[in-house]
């Protein structure tokens, strides 16, 4: 049966605030659901529809959902700014979208729902394993600073929302209480951008989100500098006269283009020199609400998972189908997680009846900190870049002292566990968030001398010696002529460049896939996941980041000190101004440019004698290694100068194994060969079958991909 695809009528977002007004509930809630989009039966590739198993065919529908805020309540007095947002009645509204992923039979439906968090607001949805399950997915907004993702100042959303669309969150901006504009300093930086032509301000992928609050550069500043290292230290730092760069909306210093919306643009006189990085502080108006982001995931997943119908009578289409449900969220998403968890926010008010705890379980997916979101001018977009908040207070899920940076006895639970909604926690990481994303004192704290024990609703796995979020996987992608020849990897940053090195194609896949199955059985049934695995101090399994404490060979094509002292992104020990809870991280930074205080020391795992990472889960291709797998890459040289020779934010290297002993001595390299190690296409099968049937026994490979990898195996090219 093709797709049938169903549109209602789209109501304007100046009527459905009016509808809002007309409804003053006790708790937040979400007042009103629109359904714009239903496609259904979905998943077709013509007259072909999938189904899945008993759940048979699916159906995803998407809309829009309009919810308010009461700041008096105790719960949401966390939210940064809330007070300053109310409308005329003291409420604080919202609108949001969302995409429901479901079977077309909910009596044939699991019971589970699985909320994913977008990525910097793309869709998503729930995978082929988990339909077969008969499981509902729910994808939502909760970021409301994607200006530079709308041809509008702002996040408005449209109507008519659809399922493959990207998701949205308008939230109100600040006002001072007489209802003037707010001000501030932020901060703003352009990087590996040369040329005479206007250059935009970004945060990641996405431009700043705050308009100057004046045009007049007299009142900002503008520097250059030469270089930074991974700890802050600046040299060569430059400042450009006012009367030598304009704020514009694009063309050049001669010709500047009047700056009418974002992207906040930068024209220079003379043009941009692409081996220098300039720095620029300027006053910014009109704050967004980003902390109402929290309220609207709490309320979403509350209003699908327990209400029968809207205020209007529209009524829920999972009502009374969901029993269970986890969230969870892959990198910023993670972090929002964490962040989400830590203020309180998974604890229902008692829009649908009693009060309750939200979701079941929260997987916050290669994600080691919190979120920066919740206080004024937050840049959420940010990836832990120099001055980029996000490592400020507990990142540990048991209260522990933060004697380092003399920061009390907290922990990201602390608000859970007083109102007994903590849900259980599965958390996975490789070796990029170690190196590269600041995760190392979660485990051992900031100073470090010990393991930080976890709770008893808590698993922590690392899958060792992959990148961010893992690789694509196979056999032949390890082999030297394939790793050489592929693409090179980016360097997640604003502009960074890409690696010098081959791409790690270690994989996290199958490894979530048991994961997956393992996080249902314990939500559902109580069935306890595998303990946890990861590099300890107490195993001896963690040194300082550097290759003579690691115990990383020689490896060829890498610089022989590699990775040197200071490769490592460390955790920064800020100063935001007074204004500014580090605890939290909430309040009012006063410093744009924060004052470091200090550099907290990092480690990082152990390698064997190949230098792969010891203390992990099973993983077959680190069992069955075809080369030497890195959690972290080196910036080429070339058009991007200012990082070159830099960590490559948290992109992988691999370093294939020579093929015979001839070749490795060739080229002094102390690691087996391919031949020395398997002998033969036969033997490296073998490998892997060993290295299977370890992962299946240890309960992290699901029988079906070990087939799978075995049958990849042996198709493979490996000593063919």
């Amino acid at each position: 049966m093709p797709p049938r695809l169903v549109r209602t009528a789209c109501q304007s977002l100046a009527l459905i605030a009016a509808l809002c007004l007309a409804v003053s509930p006790a708790q937040a809630r979400i007042t009103k659901i629109v359904i714009d989009e239903k496609i259904s039966p979905a998943f077709c590739k013509g007259a072909a529809c999938a189904s899945y198993g008993a759940a048979g065919e699916y159906e995803q529908i998407s809309g829009r959902a309009f919810g308010e805020v009461d700041p008096a309540n105790p719960l949401n007095k966390i939210i940064q700014n809330i007070d300053l947002a109310k409308d005329a009645d003291g409420k604080v509204r919202y609108a949001t979208t969302f995409v429901i992923t479901k079977p077309i039979d909910m009596s044939k439906a699991s019971g589970m729902l699985w909320h994913d968090v977008p990525n910097r607001a793309r869709p998503l949805t729930i995978n082929n394993l988990e339909r077969g399950f008969g499981d509902v997915g729910l994808a939502s907004a909760w970021q409301g600073d994607n200006a530079g993702m709308s041809a509008e100042i702002g996040t408005t959303v449209r109507a008519n929302m659809t399922v493959n669309a990207n998701h949205w969150l308008q939230v109100p901006v600040a006002k001072n209480a007489n209802g003037s504009t707010i001000t501030g300093e932020v901060l703003g930086r352009i990087v590996n951008r040369g040329g005479a032509n206007a250059q935009p301000l970004m945060v990641q992928s996405n431009p700043l989100p705050y308009m100057p609050a004046t045009l007049d550069t007299a009142k900002a500043t503008l520097v250059t500098r030469d270089h930074e290292t991974m700890e802050g230290k600046v040299t060569g730092e430059t400042p450009i006269a006012a009367s030598d760069w304009k704020f514009c909306g694009g063309g050049t210093f001669d010709d500047a283009q009047p700056l009418t919306n974002l992207p906040v643009q930068i024209c220079l006189k003379g043009g941009f020199n692409v081996a220098k990085l300039y720095q620029v502080v300027y006053t910014a108006k009109d704050p967004y609400v980003l902390g109402l982001g929290f309220a609207a995931w709490r309320d979403l997943a509350a209003f699908f998972k327990y209400a029968k119908q809207d205020d209007s009578g529209t009524a829920n289409p999972l009502a009374g189908h969901i029993k269970y449900s986890i969230t969870r969220g892959r990198s910023q998403s993670g972090n929002y997680l964490r962040g989400w968890l830590h203020l309180g926010f998974n604890q229902d008010e008692g829009s649908y009846g009693t009060k309750r705890m939200v979701h079941d379980g929260m997987w916050p997916i290669i994600a080691g900190r919190r979120i920066a979101l919740n206080f004024r001018w937050a840049q959420p977009d940010g990836a832990l870049a120099l001055y980029q908040a996000g490592s400020e207070g507990p990142q540990w899920w048991v209260p522990y002292p933060d004697e380092q940076r003399g920061l009390p006895t907290r922990s990201i639970q602390d608000r859970c566990m007083a109102s007994k909604t903590c849900p259980k926690i599965i958390e996975h990481f490789g070796s990029a968030e170690i190196w590269g994303l600041k995760l190392g004192p979660e485990w051992v704290g900031t100073h470090p001398k010990e393991d930080i024990p976890l709770p008893d609703n808590v698993r922590r796995y690392y899958i060792g010696s992959t990148m961010h979020g893992g690789g694509s996987g196979g056999f032949d992608t390890s082999l030297a002529a394939v790793a050489l020849a592929s693409k090179p990897v980016g360097c997640e940053g604003n502009n960074a460049g890409v690696g010098a090195l081959p791409t790690n194609p270690m994989p996290h896949t199958e490894t979530v896939n048991a994961l997956t199955v393992h996080f249902r059985n314990w939500v559902m049934r109580d069935t306890l996941p595998p303990a946890s695995r990861y590099p300890t101090i107490r195993e001896q399994q963690l040194a300082e980041p550097h290759k003579t404490a690691l115990g990383i060979p020689t490896l060829p094509g890498v610089p022989a000190d590699m990775p040197r002292a200071g490769f490592i992104n460390p955790m920064l020990d800020y100063d935001f101004g007074p204004g500014f809870d580090p605890n939290d991280a909430t309040g009012v930074p006063t410093l744009a440019v924060p004052r470091i205080k200090q550099v907290i020391k990092m480690l990082a795992p152990k390698v064997d004698a190949d230098g792969n990472e010891i203390g992990g889960v099973p993983v077959v291709l680190r069992d069955a290694p075809l080369g030497t797998y890195l959690g972290w890459n080196i910036v080429a040289d070339g058009a991007r100068p200012f990082h070159k020779g830099k960590l490559c934010g948290n992109a992988g290297s691999v370093i294939p194994f020579a093929k015979t002993k001839a070749e490795r001595e060739a080229n002094n390299d102390s690691r087996l060969s391919l031949e020395e190690r398997y002998g033969d296409h036969a033997g490296y099968v073998a490998a892997v079958k060993k290295a299977t049937a370890n992962a299946v026994a240890q309960q992290f490979l699901l029988k079906s991909d070990a087939n799978a990898l075995i049958k990849a195996a042996e198709a493979s090219q490996v000593l063919r």
